[in-house]
């Protein structure tokens, strides 16, 4: 199969699915500041996609309006079931439990292990059940190839390891999307690779993966859909292996 027939099939794929994120002739603001203008997109279930751009092209933003971090205050989005334009403070937690979100600086909290790191998540959310809480964590731990690191804190973890528990950690409360802002950005390439293929086997597994990123080596050897923030717009690139690298620089 060619690479056009690979992409019209999944363009049918993609058509036969409710989006899971959808946003209409939006504007993104950080503050009054217009970031973005025309913003008009979809993600499907199961698929994985890039956000490329330059420093302050608004792909941080877009993720912050996507997560209600930042209001949606012109044109219209929908994020798991959601509508941001319309959406409720007290709405707020209940969207980003369908999120999880994983940093490029883990943001693990470094008084306690992995273990409690996980069940100060469960627990803030609403879990109550110690077994169940117990279950998940060990679920989420083997899903990222660490089962037998709970007992650790994070300054005796690498950094890939601890963007692992960070992955873990976004994947505790079975998200439908998964938001990942430069999550390879403090890592080596060969550690950088693993953290790929954990979030390529996410995104087809149920979830949608935008991962914001400027590693154009990841580019290249894990094509996917691309979005690009330039000039005030998002644009969809048709092949990652037929981006300009020079303009993420």
């Amino acid at each position: 199969m060619n690479n056009f027939d690979k992409s019209e099939n999944r363009t049918l794929s993609l058509m036969n699915e409710e989006p899971i994120i959808q946003f209409q002739d939006a504007s993104i603001f950080q503050d009054d500041h217009l970031v973005l203008s025309g913003v008009s997109f979809t993600v499907a279930k199961n698929e994985f996609l890039y956000m490329i751009g330059r420093v302050g092209s608004g792909k941080t933003s877009l993720i912050k309006t996507i997560n209600a971090e930042l209001p949606l205050k012109k044109g219209t989005a929908s994020v798991a079931g959601f509508e941001l334009n319309k959406l409720k403070r007290n709405q707020v937690p209940f969207l980003r439990r369908k999120l999880g979100i994983v940093f490029q600086d883990f943001q693990l909290l470094t008084d306690r292990a992995v273990h409690d790191n996980l069940y100060f998540v469960l627990h803030a959310t609403g879990w109550k059940d110690k077994l169940a809480i117990q279950k998940r964590i060990t679920e989420v731990l083997e899903k990222v190839g660490l089962e037998n690191k709970g007992y650790k804190m994070p300054h005796q973890l690498s950094g890939g390891e601890q963007q692992r528990v960070a992955i873990a950690r976004a994947l505790l409360n079975e998200p439908a999307i998964i938001l990942a802002d430069e999550p390879t950005g403090n890592l080596d390439p060969e550690t950088s690779e693993g953290i790929m293929e954990i979030l390529k086997e996410i995104g087809t597994s149920g979830r949608a993966v935008l991962m914001a990123t400027h590693n154009y080596t990841l580019l290249k050897k894990y094509p996917a859909r691309t979005l690009k923030c330039e000039d005030g717009k998002l644009i969809e690139v048709e092949e990652s292996t037929e981006i300009d690298f020079t303009m993420l620089d």
